[in-house]
């Protein structure tokens, strides 16, 4: 499995992948999901794939070399969806030519991008494509897509992440996010790729792979897991049954309606007697039963 987010921002785009596959617990491997599309002072696109990892390389390939009929590629793609639309194409054809073999075998042809960039004359775009081909963008309603296990990382972006974040707390965030993936599924793992790209550069502006010695990503690690617990502790324990004059946040008051849904016991089902026998030392139990 993998994890994958890319986020779309007013400064810029930032993409972040892991690089774990596995078919199995005993057979893990590592293997990059993130491609870059570089033709400095022109354009810079980025791709991260998750599913099949013979489905995505295969078209990372195809994609690298198709054309249209009307002799456009990703390489002079006028705008950024006439390049997700490429890829979508991409998508297709691999599917044509693999699906009903991989299905004879009992494998899903499953796939899903992220895919974002910019062409020169238009601004920044986000896109995220899936297994059909079709597509969709990033707007500033949903600023970031995630592919992959996405569920662990979601609440701290949904919490942080808006277009007028900057490129450095959108990192940050995005660090954070798969902290929180790495910390519950073991399908997720070390090396990284984060890519930063500041608007109108039109080449690659930050990157890096981080694995376990960046001492960023540990410093992250650790003073995040800290600062949860301290806010976790920090917070008053829940108050039950509380008079109605009582101060403060009540989870329970003792005029509260409210009961539970109580299914009711087969007839004939009688609750056991509570035996009220007294309690005894252990020294008690060892004399008695030497009696």
């Amino acid at each position: 499995m993998t994890y994958c987010v890319g986020m779309r921002l007013d400064a810029g785009l930032v993409f972040l992948s892991d690089s774990r596959t596995n078919a199995g617990v005993d057979q893990v491997g590592t293997f990059r999901k993130m491609s870059v599309f570089e033709i400095p002072g022109d354009r810079m696109m980025v791709m991260m794939t998750a599913g099949n990892l013979s489905i995505s390389q295969s078209i990372r390939q195809l994609v690298s070399e198709l054309k249209t009929e009307d002799g456009h590629s990703i390489w002079n793609a006028p705008t950024m969806y006439e390049a997700a639309r490429l890829l979508g194409e991409a998508v297709r054809q691999v599917h044509e030519r693999d699906a009903k073999s991989l299905s004879d075998f009992g494998i899903e042809f499953n796939v899903s991008m992220i895919f974002g960039g910019q062409i020169k004359g238009e601004r920044c775009r986000l896109f995220q494509i899936y297994s059909a081909g079709n597509f969709i963008e990033s707007h500033d309603e949903n600023t970031y897509f995630q592919i992959g296990e996405a569920k662990y990382g979601k609440p701290i972006i949904d919490r942080v992440v808006t277009p007028a974040t900057s490129l450095d707390d959108a990192a940050k965030c995005a660090l954070i996010s798969m902290d929180s993936t790495l910390r519950s599924n073991v399908s997720v793992g070390l090396p990284l790729d984060m890519l930063v790209y500041e608007s109108g550069k039109l080449a690659v502006t930050h990157f890096v792979t981080i694995d376990e010695r960046n001492e960023y990503f540990q410093m992250i690690r650790n003073t995040w897991g800290d600062q949860l617990k301290s806010v976790f502790e920090g917070l008053e324990a829940p108050v039950w049954n509380a008079a109605p004059e009582t101060p403060g946040k009540v989870l329970h008051a003792a005029n509260a309606i409210g009961k539970p849904v109580r299914i009711a016991p087969p007839a004939g089902v009688v609750a056991p007697s509570v035996s009220s026998a007294p309690l005894q030392t252990l020294s008690q139990q060892f004399y008695d039963g030497q009696q």
